[in-house]
């Protein structure tokens, strides 16, 4: 059995993106550069809703062209060459090896975990309040960084029922982002 892991960035306040969809803030020292390289590794497959698959794939493919920092030439390889999947209604394609999911997310993802994958999903509350709703994600990484943005898009939506987790790690990278890593509890797992 596969699983899906929510790897997402936040601020300090529970925020993904700032008032005016800013996205500049995250600190990608070396040390969560690697956690990342070695998280994305080993054939997962990237999973994104729409909105965050359009800024991922407006950078990534020609990642090299906008920036020298050393996670972004380590990353962009990793990026191109994985497995994605895009959950969309109204998204017609996607290329990089990128499979559209436009209805049933729940069953089609948890038909994925059943066949033996682990699905990375990356950043979005719109997707990520939807799978935890209907328990399809097992694991959440939240990295907390040392900003407060005073507004935004959070983390989840309103309104997701109320779910049991267990801490299986903490950890500080670079001495300023904080893993909080937590996965389903037992009884609901």
């Amino acid at each position: 059995m596969g699983e899906l892991i929510h790897f997402v960035h936040q601020s300090l306040d529970g925020f993904i993106e700032g008032p005016n969809g800013e996205f500049d803030w995250p600190l990608m020292g070396p040390e969560l550069s690697a956690y990342s390289q070695e998280l994305s590794g080993g054939g997962k497959t990237f999973l994104y809703g729409r909105v965050v698959w359009e800024m991922m794939s407006n950078f990534w493919p020609r990642a090299e062209q906008y920036s020298t920092h050393e996670h972004v030439l380590a990353y962009a390889p990793i990026w191109r060459e994985a497995s994605k999947v895009v959950v969309s209604r109204t998204l017609e394609e996607a290329g990089w090896n990128t499979r559209i999911i436009r209805e049933n997310a729940v069953k089609e993802l948890t038909a994925l975990k059943e066949s033996g994958a682990t699905l990375l999903l990356f950043g979005g509350s719109e997707l990520a309040s939807h799978l935890s709703e209907h328990g399809v994600i097992d694991e959440y990484q939240v990295f907390v960084h040392p900003v407060v943005l005073g507004g935004g898009r959070p983390v989840f939506k309103e309104g997701i029922p109320r779910a049991g987790l267990e801490l299986v790690e903490s950890r500080v990278f670079d001495d300023q982002v904080v893993l909080l890593r937590h996965r389903r509890a037992a009884e609901q797992a």
